[in-house]
């Protein structure tokens, strides 16, 4: 389980550079979830570091496979300085911990929802989990493992989230895409859904 963590944190430093800040939370009965915060230039990311310590299972299988399944590590990108999103290191650990809690297996179209704003005065209670890939190349891990994915997540308000339950995720990043949202302004306001 460390050494996936150690290899995690590896690929998170070639992708994003050396973090600025780190928080660790624990819940109880989970595993230890760290958050990592890394600036470029007026970005800010975090990344979550932990929930790929154990493939996500099915919670309705008799018996869990401790090497086989899916794993993944979120990552969240926001313009820096227009709120204190440095209060998103507890939400994040609670999505991050979502497949050890709660059985989930968080997978891209998938929305989470923390209950909460994201931080303080944010718009946005919940996320749209995006394909990985990207930012971050996914991680091999030695057979029989699955690789790990970095997952981005795009911050939802709660008409959107409840728009991509009807239409689905790609019909809302379609909807993002054509009204040229910047789903890294943390104060941003709903796309028009009409």
């Amino acid at each position: 389980m460390s050494d996936v963590l150690a290899l995690v944190e590896a690929r998170l430093r070639t992708a994003l550079g050396e973090p600025d800040a780190r928080a660790a939370v624990t819940f109880l009965g989970t595993d230890r979830i760290e958050v990592l915060r890394f600036h470029d230039g007026d970005v800010v990311r975090y990344a979550t570091l932990g929930m790929s310590a154990q493939p996500m299972s099915d919670p309705t299988a008799v018996v869990t496979d401790p090497l086989r399944g899916p794993r993944a590590e979120l990552v969240l990108s926001v313009r820096a300085g227009r709120a204190d999103t440095d209060k998103v290191l507890r939400p994040l650990a609670v999505l991050a911990a979502s497949p050890q809690v709660e059985g989930l297996i968080v997978a891209p179209g998938a929305s989470l929802d923390t209950g909460e704003p994201l931080w303080p005065g944010a718009p946005f209670t919940s996320v749209l989990v995006a394909g990985s890939g990207g930012l971050v190349e996914d991680l091999e891990l030695d057979e029989p493992m699955d690789p790990v994915r970095f997952l981005p997540l795009l911050p939802m308000t709660p008409n959107e989230a409840a728009w991509k339950r009807v239409q689905g995720a790609a019909a809302l990043e379609e909807r993002w895409l054509r009204n040229g949202t910047d789903l890294r302004d943390p104060m941003r306001s709903g796309v028009p859904l009409g």
